[in-house]
């Protein structure tokens, strides 16, 4: 038996989210036959990722705070901690902590085909667009 250890917290690029977010991986593949990706995923009061989408969908576990879930077509709901919600493969999407509280969440997924194409980022989604 062999043990790895995984990373500690990493701050998430401004380029995929707006305010302070910090992601711990749980668990990603370590060999070819492995896709499944575990991630416990942090974010600062009013923070949130730009539009993306996941190859093969996306669930999300909410654990404290309060989470908003938005798709292109303007369609917002609200998860709070126990509740876990599902986005289908290459659905455009985005997560966004509540203005007044961090919001953590467990992000479960599996890798693509190719791994580098998993997640594809896309712009900032504006105020507008969350409702704010």
């Amino acid at each position: 038996m062999s043990f790895l250890q995984v990373p500690g917290s990493m701050k998430n690029p401004p380029e995929q989210f707006a305010g302070d977010v910090w992601v711990d991986m749980v668990a990603y593949p370590m060999g070819d036959q492995q896709r499944s990706v575990v991630a416990k995923v942090r974010f600062a009061p009013g923070a949130r990722t730009a539009w993306h989408s996941h190859a093969r969908g996306q669930y999300c576990h909410v654990t404290e705070g309060v989470a908003y879930f938005g798709d292109r077509d303007g369609n917002i709901v609200e998860v709070r901690p126990g509740q876990t919600i599902f986005t289908p493969p290459g659905e455009d999407h985005w997560h966004a902590a509540a203005e007044d509280s961090f919001m953590e969440h467990l992000a479960i997924l599996e890798n693509g085909e190719d791994p580098a194409t998993t997640t594809v980022w896309k712009e900032h989604v504006s105020d507008a667009e969350l409702g704010r």
